[in-house]
């Protein structure tokens, strides 16, 4: 086994119609193989007179072969149905502009999505036995939807909507975070570390009041017996 053959290759991200998620991940995907610049700039054209030094064609092969390469990932990463709408595209560029064309929303469409989901965000807080993460989960799921949609809510609005939608459980925690921390620089990461912490306590305390509770039944049942 060569040593190349044994790095772990990732796997390209297939479309699936939602155009914005997979141009995100596949960017940063030709971005680690150094492949990025050819989809926006596309590969060095040369008139058929023109006069190349070596280096320069050296280049230019390099540069047609990398295409080439970029062209395969963006080519797994299509099903066929797709692919037959592409296959006369020349470039990576070409491919590339040519599915932003097709899927990516328009100004109309992304308007609409935005104003469901400014709603949404609106009027979003924490279900009453929701989890931590499952309600961090939920935010941040809208918030981004909102972000591939034009509009960035940034980390501190993200974090200010969950503090003031938790449910009456976490008002403690809330309160002394409010107070003790500066919500400008307070990451979302941070807070739920914080939300986490609290809900362990809470689920600990929880479940030692039902192993009191259990075993006091276990106790009033042992006189019942006893009393028979």
């Amino acid at each position: 086994m060569t040593i190349e053959s044994s790095f772990f290759q990732p796997a390209i991200l297939k479309f699936d119609g939602y155009y914005d998620h997979w141009a995100m991940l596949m960017e940063n995907f030709l971005r680690s193989k150094e492949y990025w610049g050819l989809v926006e700039n596309g590969v060095p054209v040369v008139a058929e007179d023109a006069v190349l030094t070596d280096a320069q064609r050296k280049h230019i092969e390099d540069q047609q072969l990398k295409d080439l390469k970029a062209k395969n990932y963006l080519f797994q990463a299509l099903d066929r149905s797709i692919l037959e709408t592409i296959l006369n595209k020349k470039t990576t560029k070409d491919i590339w502009d040519s599915m932003k064309q097709k899927f990516q929303g328009t100004t109309r469409v992304k308007r609409g999505n935005l104003q469901a989901l400014r709603k949404e965000f609106k009027i979003l807080h924490m279900k009453s036995g929701e989890t931590v993460n499952e309600y961090f989960s939920r935010t941040l799921t809208i918030a981004n939807k909102m972000k591939f949609n034009g509009e960035d809510k940034g980390n501190t609005v993200v974090v200010e909507k969950i503090l003031r939608s938790m449910t009456s459980k976490f008002d403690y925690v809330v309160c002394s975070i409010e107070e003790s921390k500066d919500l400008d620089t307070l990451t979302i990461d941070e807070l739920q570390s914080s939300l986490l912490v609290h809900e362990q306590c809470m689920t600990s305390h929880v479940l030692e009041v039902e192993v009191v509770v259990m075993e006091i039944i276990e106790e009033e049942e042992e006189d019942e017996t006893e009393d028979l």
